[in-house]
């Protein structure tokens, strides 16, 4: 888990929050909330709100007594308790790419295999930057699906020791992971002390809420464990095209969802989501790193913080179809705002290709790459006598150099960064090494990564008692 005690880049003035917060009271006002689940429904019956088919008119003041019930901090516990993470204030934890339904290996694209998952949960493991694999690092085509969350979850627990997050594809699936985890860590009070998942209950934008992301948030929030609330919104599609209009529409679901969340358990802890960028105005298709979702990442911040909330957005986002240098320089575009935001769960830290379609390996190690580099970049300088280096000014004099200097002898071990990934020979040598480009140097990185791994020690009995509950519980899917 990464501290960032840099200051934070805001950009929306006072008048520009005022307006931002007269447009969100407007939408949940007049337009409304459309929440599909009949339970949601009752309980904002009986909280008084005005209710219509499926659709709920919210009292501004209502939903802001309702977040103010939400902690601005809590901490997720994993089962090894040196990588437990603390989400808000100044912590920011970092999880890999969720959801893709296809892999990429080199040159090689295919639909992705519980093979695959399992290999990026351990990479995940291995590489410190992390603190989570995530949920649903690649979607496993291969295993059935009724019940491949049992193996994810199971992987997740076993291959990793770093907190973990919950399937949201139904009810029933929630309530596994909740008994997993009962399991893992030793009864329902153990979890429900300190949560030991984050789960991501994405709003259907525009305004909607459906009944599968709601039934898994009932579970979760009933059992303390911290979700994620979502809006999906790609600017021209799932919202007008203008960034105001876009954040309005972001303040108004994630707030109408960590109400519901209050209702079902007053004080379970919640983060306020974001997932905001642009389509292509030609194509219509989905763009990453672009300067509107910069944009848009920085105001999420300073509106979360307005509301007194933790927040998610960032992660390594780009739609190049490898991992070349559009790649890079996109996710950069995203991971810099993220870091300069101050997020406090960052999704997506590592993998994402082709707009969320692909888990690429190489792109794994270069997305690592990027944010070991700005985690170095935002940790303040320490100044004091050794490192204002007056004795290498006494020792070295005018119009000398400091390459022997007894300060540089002393630090020039760890005095700055040096990147796992990054090549600095000089042409002649780097030819002779194979003339390999990033994603050459990415690959050879992970594999090595692999063959050194080390599963985390885990108590048979737990661990027994886990495949036990997945083998039952697979039997009676009818899988």
């Amino acid at each position: 888990m990464f501290t960032n005690r840099m200051p934070r880049y805001e950009i929306l003035s006072a008048d520009a929050m005022s307006q931002l917060d007269a447009g969100w009271r407007r939408l949940v006002t007049e337009i409304g909330v459309e929440f599909m689940s009949e339970r949601a429904l009752e309980l904002f019956r009986q909280a008084g709100q005005k209710v219509e088919e499926n659709t709920v008119f919210l009292d501004p003041e209502f939903v802001l007594e309702q977040v103010a019930k939400a902690p601005r901090e809590f901490d997720v516990q994993a089962r090894n308790a040196e990588r437990n993470i603390h989400i808000g204030g100044d912590s920011m934890a970092f999880g890999a790419v969720y959801g893709p339904p296809f892999v990429r290996e080199g040159e090689t694209r295919r639909d992705g295999t519980m093979e695959d998952y399992r290999n990026f949960a351990r990479l995940s493991q291995s590489f410190s930057v992390l603190d989570s694999a995530g949920g649903v690092v690649c979607e496993p085509n291969d295993t059935p699906l009724d019940s491949r969350h049992l193996d994810m979850t199971y992987a997740l627990m076993t291959l990793t020791d770093k907190v973990f997050m919950g399937n949201v594809v139904s009810g029933e699936n929630a309530r596994d992971v909740i008994a997993m985890s009962e399991i893992l860590f030793g009864g329902r009070e153990a979890i429900e002390r300190t949560p030991t998942s984050i789960s991501l209950v994405n709003c259907n934008s525009p305004l909607r809420w459906d009944d599968r992301m709601l039934d898994a948030l009932f579970e979760y929030a009933a059992a303390g464990q911290p979700c994620v609330l979502t809006p999906f919104i790609l600017m021209g599609a799932m919202s007008p095209v203008t960034i105001p209009a876009a954040l309005v529409q972001q303040i108004a679901e994630a707030l109408s969802g960590i109400a519901l969340a209050q209702l079902i358990r007053p004080g379970c802890p919640v983060i306020f989501g974001s997932f905001l960028s642009n389509i292509d105005m030609q194509s219509g298709s989905p763009t990453f790193g672009t300067p509107e979702s910069g944009i848009g990442l920085l105001c999420t911040g300073q509106i979360a913080r307005h509301f007194g909330l933790p927040f998610r957005t960032g992660g390594g986002l780009t739609s190049s179809q490898v991992p070349d240098a559009q790649a890079g320089y996109e996710a950069l575009m995203t991971l810099l705002p993220t870091f300069l935001a101050g997020t406090n769960w960052v999704m997506h830290s590592a993998g994402w290709l082709e707009g969320g379609l692909v888990a690429g390996f190489e792109k794994f190690v270069v997305d690592c790459q990027i944010v070991e580099m700005l985690q170095h970049e935002f940790t303040p300088l320490e100044i004091d006598e050794g490192s204002l280096g007056f004795d290498a000014h006494q020792e070295v004099g005018h119009g000398g150099h400091f390459l022997g200097s007894m300060h540089t002898m002393e630090r020039f071990r760890t005095c700055f960064y040096r990147p796992f990934l990054n090549s600095s020979e000089n042409y002649e040598r780097w030819m002779r090494n194979g003339a390999q480009d990033t994603a050459t140097r990415a690959a050879a990185i992970w594999r090595k990564r692999l063959e050194e791994y080390e599963q985390p020690a885990l108590d048979e009995a737990v661990r027994a008692e886990l495949e036990e509950y997945v083998v039952r519980r697979r039997r009676e899917l009818g899988d």
